[in-house]
């Protein structure tokens, strides 16, 4: 052997037939040597003696040595390929057919050959892996062959998956692995790390997966560490490999090593998961009840997501989950379910008998509801019930065995009747209740209301209300001796009647310049326009219109004659903003109004029945005489002055006393009575009387006669024989609540006949009142129907 360095020689037993290249250190290079005689030398250029390996009895045809220079693969004349474990000199495995041979130069187990048109492959003691493969093998590096065939060399990738599978059947898995990393397909890579993972080698299944990315199996590795580090009870290999099949999808064999690791209610869970509750019921045990209620559950859960609700409330049922029953019966609104149901609970499901009532009043079952309340034992629950359902009777009926619930029922019932318009109804509910105070705040919210929509009848009528609500706050102030308070809601009282009044008579005047008919008379127009002129000089309330009170005023004088009147309206229009549509009309009649007469017609200027003093038409002291100042009294729906006088009994006498007085027969005079005359031709009739009384010069019209001018109005004071006289037709009674005092006032016309309301103290003509209860069957002011009012006024 020449170099550049050194000349090197040897001398040999026989001919060399082989020699291969083995390498080494610099200087120090070693030679395989195959002789003729079937000798194996190892000879290095730096040692002069050559080494025997091995002697065999055939000639040597090709030699080599394995990575980690431990075995020897020689090939004789007979094509026979024999390995030898270097050291010990034995035999270890013999293949026929051989014609060339490599080490694998990465693994020290695995060797290939070429025989008749083959490519063998061995791994350690593993039976020969071939594939077709043309030439002879010269070299093996990794996964690449090299194979010399007419003088071309070529490289040929060869997968180590046949090699590989053989280390993983022998559980080998290591060196499985160290021929996966040689080249091996994903599919190859997966197999080794399930094997490995499936008899609990980690780090070798780790590796394997980290290899493919299997994100996945990494974590569940991580988690099997987690628990072996932590030492719980969850680290047995059956617990481990059972946790692994399941991850894998083999649930069966999961099933298995759960039940061999004493674990059946894991097996139990896994198949309530997939839905399949059959399997899990054959790992039910009869001694455990919570995991048969537990799988019910689940099999009911699984029913409720696939839109099988019927089945899921028998199942709930079944494993005494009556909530989640109940919540499935009320979202399907199944009353006859949540029947069932709440009757087959006892008073101590208190949450779940709760939940079928609120179910029962979404569906407004409230009998059935009130029946889950009385099964709990919760009256506070059961008023609010019948509160809700408006079943005011049975909470009526509650209350007289409960009295504390009085309020709470009461107060909701006077809400009820006043959002249904029964106002009188819902006051005595609120006095029931002991909350006088939320009737009025109601009754102020309903007339703001009536007002800002413009239904003044309305706002006249919940004034009118408010007023006579007041009234009885009075009374009950002066019961607790209040005076201050007393006068406070008399105040309250009086202002409120006055708007009353002031909307029930806007009202009609705004629909007459509203709308274009009426069914009022000129003449009741013109009366009610100077009601309101008198009664608005100070303050005009929220929604009034003074234009429109000056225009029907103006209007209705011009046309009856009261020029003078209509002049001074049409001049005070002038003053305000007029709507577009009432300018022109306004302009034109205020200028054809100064052709007319500077006065008012005799026959429309009002007289006063006290003091017989004619008033002008604009009275600048308002609604009340000039002279004497009683206040004018109008009838409530023409709006004439009526011919009354206002008096008072003398002290001494109360309201109750001059009223039994006054319904008294009046005293029969003495005299001869009827006494006949005859003249001639001529017969008369006359009626002699003898004054013998002391107080038939004391009469009510002698004290009429009496009346002295005052600096303020006060009405006539009358005794009480003038009382027993007066004719029971002719006398008005106002009967106020009290603080208040009867109002009494004398008739001086008898032949006009007159009535009163007794609800709200209006004055009608008679003809008028029938007329209004006959049309609306109820009184135009205060709406009390005929229905209410006393039989005896009716008739």
């Amino acid at each position: 052997v020449v170099s550049t360095q050194s000349t090197g020689e040897w001398v040999l037993e026989a001919n060399i037939r082989y020699i291969k290249v083995i390498g080494g250190p610099p200087g120090k290079e070693g030679l395989l040597v195959g002789l003729r005689n079937g000798q194996v030398l190892k000879i290095f250029v730096d040692n002069p003696f050559p080494m025997l390996i091995i002697k065999q009895p055939q000639c040597i045809r090709c030699i080599d040595i394995s990575m980690g220079r431990d075995k020897l693969a020689i090939i004789d004349e007979t094509q026979t390929c024999s390995v030898y474990d270097i050291k010990t000199k034995k035999l270890l495995f013999q293949e026929p057919n051989a014609t060339s041979l490599a080490w694998n130069t990465h693994n020290g187990d695995m060797m290939c050959f070429s025989s008749n048109g083959y490519l063998n492959i061995k791994a350690s003691n593993f039976p020969v892996h071939q594939r077709k493969m043309q030439g002879y093998v010269v070299g093996f590096t990794g996964s690449k062959i090299f194979c010399l065939q007419n003088l071309t060399m070529q490289a040929v990738d060869v997968p180590q998956s046949a090699p590989m599978n053989q280390y993983i059947e022998k559980k080998m898995f290591h060196t499985a692995y160290n021929v996966a990393c040689l080249g091996v397909t994903n599919n190859d890579w997966l197999n080794l790390a399930n094997e490995a993972l499936e008899n609990l080698n980690l780090e070798v299944a780790k590796n394997a997966f980290t290899r493919v990315r299997e994100l996945r199996y990494l974590e569940f590795i991580a988690q099997i560490e987690e628990r072996k580090q932590s030492k719980s009870a969850e680290t047995t290999n059956n617990l481990i490999l059972a946790d692994y099949y399941a991850f894998k999808g083999e649930f069966q064999e999961a099933a298995k090593m759960y039940k061999k690791s004493g674990n059946e209610d894991k097996a139990m869970a896994m198949f309530s998961d997939l839905r399949q509750f059959e399997n899990a019921k054959d790992f039910l045990t009869s001694s455990d009840p919570k995991n048969i209620k537990g799988l019910i559950k689940r099999q009911a859960e699984w029913c409720k997501s696939t839109n099988d609700p019927g089945s899921a409330i028998d199942l709930y049922m079944a494993a005494s989950a009556f909530a989640e029953a109940i919540e499935i019966a009320g979202k399907q609104k199944w009353t006859d379910k949540l029947v069932e149901i709440m009757r087959q609970l006892d008073k101590s499901f208190v949450e779940e008998l709760r939940g079928c009532a609120l179910h029962f009043k979404e569906l407004g079952k409230y009998e059935f509801a009130a029946e889950a309340f009385q099964k709990l034992g919760e009256l506070s629950s059961l008023v609010e019930l019948h509160i809700e359902s408006h079943q005011w009777q049975e909470a009526f009926t509650l209350c007289e065995d409960h009295p504390e619930f009085k309020e709470s029922v009461y107060i909701p019932y006077a809400n009820y009747l006043a959002e249904n318009d029964k106002f009188d109804e819902a006051q005595e509910a609120y006095y029931i209740a002991g909350k006088p105070t939320e009737a009025v705040k109601v009754l102020e919210k309903l007339t703001h209301n009536a007002v800002a929509e413009r239904r003044f009848d309305d706002a006249s009528y919940y004034f009118w209300k408010l007023s006579m609500a007041y009234l009885k706050l009075a009374n009950q102030a002066q019961t607790r001796g209040s005076e201050e308070e007393v006068n406070q809601y008399l105040d309250k009282f009086q202002d409120y009647q006055h708007r009353a009044e002031i909307y029930y008579v806007y009202q009609t005047l705004h629909r007459y310049t509203e709308e274009p008919f009426t069914s009022h008379l000129p003449e009741a127009l013109f009366n009610m326009a100077r009601f309101l002129l008198h009664n608005l000089s100070q303050e005009i309330p929220y929604g009034v219109s003074k234009v429109s009170i000056l225009y029907a005023l103006a209007k209705q004088s011009k046309n009856m004659g009261a020029y003078k009147m209509a002049r001074h309206a049409f001049d005070k229009l002038q003053q305000l903003v007029i709507p577009r549509r009432f300018q022109q009309a306004i302009d034109l009649s205020s200028i054809t109004i100064r052709s007319k007469p500077f006065q008012d017609k005799e026959e429309l200027l009002p007289m006063c029945s006290k003091c017989s003093t004619t008033n002008p038409l604009l009275n600048q002291m308002g609604n009340q005489c000039i002279n004497c100042q009683q206040p004018f009294v109008h009838s409530f729906y023409a709006f004439e002055v009526l011919p009354l006088v206002e008096f008072i009994p003398e002290n001494g006498i109360s309201d109750l006393e001059a009223v039994k007085l006054i319904n008294q027969d009046p005293p029969t005079s003495g005299g001869k009575g009827w006494q006949e005359t005859n003249q001639g031709d001529v017969q008369t009739m006359s009626f002699e009387t003898t004054n013998t009384s002391r107080y038939d010069d004391d009469t009510f019209e002698t004290r009429l006669q009496n009346w002295e001018s005052m600096t303020s109005y006060q009405p006539v004071e009358v005794g009480s024989e003038i009382l027993k006289r007066m004719p029971r037709s002719e006398v008005v009674v106002l009967k106020w609540g009290s603080p208040l005092r009867y109002q009494f006032y004398k008739n001086l016309m008898p032949d006009i006949i007159l009535d009163t309301c007794d609800s709200c103290n209006r004055i009608f003509y008679a003809d008028d009142l029938e007329l209004q209860y006959l049309q609306k069957q109820a009184c135009p002011f205060c709406r009390k129907s005929v229905a209410q009012a006393d039989p005896a006024e009716t008739e």
